[in-house]
């Protein structure tokens, strides 16, 4: 009896771990979702569309980029709907995806030109993504952009 109780419980343990929160449910899967959710992200920048951006954020979510103040959830909502900015181009290019479990890092270039008081300014950067998997869906959690090192 205690062997087939072991048994069990050996059994429940593996269909957890395969199948519960905390590992990968399909690498190939995520992969693709994460690529489809990056042509997102680039495309809501580019309308503008803040309620997209707020769904593809987690309420942690931090923002580090070049000669702005490090922003949370709240503060890139607010200057998003603000319309102070508007986003010209938004590409991103060099894209490489790691999945460990349920936090995916997202490394890229990305290219943007704004415009923001009447001036263009033009961005390039090498950035840094992580999304953490959260009820089964991926967010952001933290995006860090560097300038990019010109040839």
């Amino acid at each position: 009896m205690k062997l087939l109780t072991f048994g069990l419980v050996l059994a429940l343990v593996a269909f957890v771990s395969q199948t519960g929160k905390g590992s990968p449910s399909n690498p190939q899967a995520d992969t693709r979702e994460l690529e489809r959710l990056e042509k997102v992200w680039n495309e809501a920048h580019e309308r503008g569309d803040a309620d997209t951006l707020e769904s593809l954020w987690s309420d942690d979510l931090e923002v580090d980029v070049p000669r702005m103040p490090v922003m949370n959830k709240a503060d890139l909502l607010n200057f998003a709907r603000s319309g102070r900015m508007k986003l010209l181009r938004y590409a991103t290019s060099d894209i490489r995806i790691r999945i460990y479990g349920d936090t995916a890092v997202v490394n890229g270039r990305l290219q943007r030109t704004r415009q923001i008081n009447g001036k263009e300014i033009s961005d390039d950067w090498r950035f840094t993504k992580v999304y953490v998997r959260q009820a089964q869906r991926w967010r952001v959690v933290s995006f860090h952009a560097s300038e990019a090192a010109q040839p």
